[in-house]
């Protein structure tokens, strides 16, 4: 079991339970899933970018990468039906955990003038953010990368408001802007 999940057990329920005055303690918000996803800028013009991202994100995620295809023709972007725009990897259970420890650690840190993450969700008890360069991850070998990439990060948790998702987040220990960051034990 990984370091964050056993603190997730150990600290942060009750201490939601405890904030949010739950009666029972299968109402405590949870994270679902994290879903990584990477635009392709240019596929048409380079037939091996396509396999070059999925290749990088299969390295950051730890697991196989799922190529998304145009659902349908948009003539004003010249894509075709069917056409790769995008790499996406959803992560769940001890493979979250492990890409969250280091997501929190090791790479918010080395993200350039990084001042924390916005608050602001969905309004469903979801929060996405996005990374302009994804060279910051250390599983990335930067010779072998032709191109810096941008990618999203949606955190999906059980959380019924934004209030709940926010505090999940900042006790798993993702850094937001003017909210006291939470350091791991």
């Amino acid at each position: 079991m990984s370091r964050l999940k056993e603190r997730y057990k150990k600290v942060i329920k009750p201490e939601l339970q405890k904030k949010f005055e739950y009666a029972n303690p299968m109402q405590v918000p949870a994270l679902l899933k994290v879903v990584m996803n990477m635009g392709i800028a240019e596929p048409s013009k380079d037939k091996n970018a396509t396999q070059d991202c999925v290749n990088e994100m299969t390295l950051l995620a730890g697991q196989k990468a799922v190529v998304t295809k145009a659902k349908k023709a948009i003539s004003n972007f010249k894509l075709r039906k069917g056409q790769p725009i995008g790499v996406k990897v959803t992560l769940r259970g001890v493979r979250m955990f492990e890409f969250l420890d280091r997501f929190f650690n090791i790479v918010c840190p080395r993200i350039r003038d990084f001042r924390g993450f916005n608050v602001q969700c969905d309004g469903q008890g979801n929060y996405t953010l996005g990374i302009d360069d994804h060279q910051v991850f250390p599983e990335l070998n930067l010779d072998k990368v032709k191109r810096a990439q941008g990618m999203n990060i949606t955190f999906v948790t059980s959380a019924k408001t934004d209030e709940e998702c926010v505090e999940l987040l900042r006790l798993l220990g993702l850094p937001f802007k003017n909210l006291p960051i939470v350091v791991a034990a």
